[in-house]
């Protein structure tokens, strides 16, 4: 019986969780918006080398492609799941 209340008297993390937000909430204007941003930058960096690399007579470029497209879209997942856990 007294072991959950020691739990829910010294519940670990809980206030550190709550610093982070708030720390995250005045650095950033929004997760999602800053992780939308590096996915177009991301997006636009990797067409230009794939743009170059296909010009410059490299055939197999499906992998690169890949490579790119999946960058851009872990950062688009990423501002969605810090706005989900921190929520900003």
């Amino acid at each position: 019986m007294k072991a959950p209340l020691l739990l829910l008297l010294f519940q670990p993390g809980i206030d550190e969780m709550q610093q982070a937000k708030q720390d995250l909430s005045q650095s950033f204007f929004s997760a999602r918006d800053a992780s939308l941003i590096l996915a177009a930058i991301l997006g636009i960096i990797g067409a230009v080398r794939i743009y170059h690399n296909w010009q410059m007579g490299k055939e197999r470029i499906t992998g690169d492609v890949a490579a790119w497209f999946f960058s851009a879209l872990f950062m688009v997942l990423l501002g969605a799941f810090c706005h989900a856990l921190f929520g900003i």
